[in-house]
């Protein structure tokens, strides 16, 4: 397993929103520790990862929103650490901003070097209230991507699709294109890790994707999300070859992280990432035991087979660190 990149991250920065739907499993308390110690670290680690270990790539990152309060200050910072988050930032869970404020945010952005912000919606305006647990979510969304447009920003939406969303698909894309024509619109299945695994009971299916017209269908990437028996049996299946090693900087490490070394950081974070692997059998293995033949719920292939391995740690009372759990160290294969 080769590792390719090392994501630091640093989940300082509050989200405005609390989810159904989140990989960081968002309760209200950030992890992370103080900016400008992390910062200090990230300058370190990065200097001697690209001394000794110059094959691997790095990024950092904060979150768990990209609310910071000094943002401007947080981009540059991200600029100097060569950070792709500071062209591309992931806008949900901001702060509530009238049109006025949206505009001055993103022509400060734009100052800045940033080229483009991403989205998420769940649904149209009051769906997406409820889930995302925000009464007025939609609208700064919509407000903020009008007020991207017109600073010249690159713009994204992705549209989560469930059971309960998938009726709701056609009217919220016809609303993003009226309101925001520039914006690249894509449907994604949300995916079990985190928070996600309360929502396994909405997860869409072929027939809730059929309800959709051909146009909006076209914006779900079907070469990655697949109905379950096309996984299990259609042959798509790909060995994962390489990983993301992800060092979360949290008050119950860092001490540790700053008397060790970036090398010695990645071999351990190597090693968590071999002890959770070996304690499952391979993708085929555990679809021969928990696949579907006739499966038609709709799966990413890392979704999948985090899904099968959560059946079987279940099952068999596993007890073994989750490096898929991104709120602390771990790693994502691929």
């Amino acid at each position: 397993m080769k590792t390719k990149s090392v994501m630091l991250q640093n989940l300082c920065a509050p989200c405005g929103c609390r989810c159904r739907y989140c990989l960081l499993s968002w309760d209200g308390k950030p992890v992370g520790i103080p900016w400008e110690r992390g910062v200090s670290f990230a300058r370190r680690f990065r200097e001697e990862l690209r001394r000794d270990l110059p094959e691997i790539r790095f990024d950092y990152s904060f979150g768990y929103s990209m609310e910071h309060p000094r943002l401007i200050e947080a981009i540059r910072e991200l600029k100097r650490l060569s950070s792709p988050q500071a062209e591309f930032l992931q806008c949900d869970g901001m702060k509530m901003r009238d049109e006025a404020e949206c505009a001055e945010l993103v022509s400060a952005l734009r100052a800045e070097g940033v080229k483009h912000l991403n989205f998420t919606f769940y649904g149209t305006e009051e769906y997406h209230d409820r889930f995302a647990g925000r009464r007025g979510d939609h609208a700064l969304i919509l407000r903020m991507m009008r007020a991207g447009e017109e600073a010249g920003l690159g713009l994204s939406a992705g549209i989560a699709l469930t059971k309960e969303s998938a009726p709701q698909a056609e009217e919220l894309v016809g609303l993003i294109k009226a309101r925001v024509p520039g914006a690249k619109v894509r449907l994604f299945i949300p995916h079990g890790e985190g928070r996600g695994s309360l929502i396994e009971g909405i997860r869409a299916e072929e027939s809730d994707l059929e309800l959709t017209p051909a146009e909006v269908r076209s914006l779900l990437n079907r070469e990655h999300y697949r109905p379950e028996r096309e996984w299990v049996s259609g042959g798509f299946y790909k060995e994962e070859t390489e990983r993301t090693l992800i060092i979360s900087l949290r008050a119950d490490d860092i001490e540790r992280y700053e008397r060790m070394t970036a090398a010695e950081i990645v071999a351990e974070a190597e090693a968590l990432d071999e002890a959770y692997y070996a304690a499952f059998p391979p993708f085929h293995e555990l679809a021969a035991i928990y696949g579907d033949a006739d499966g038609k719920r709709l799966f990413g292939q890392r979704d999948l087979f985090h899904h099968y391995r959560r059946l079987y740690q279940s099952e068999r009372g596993i007890e073994v660190r989750d490096v898929t759990d991104e709120r602390q160290t771990g790693s994502r294969r691929s």
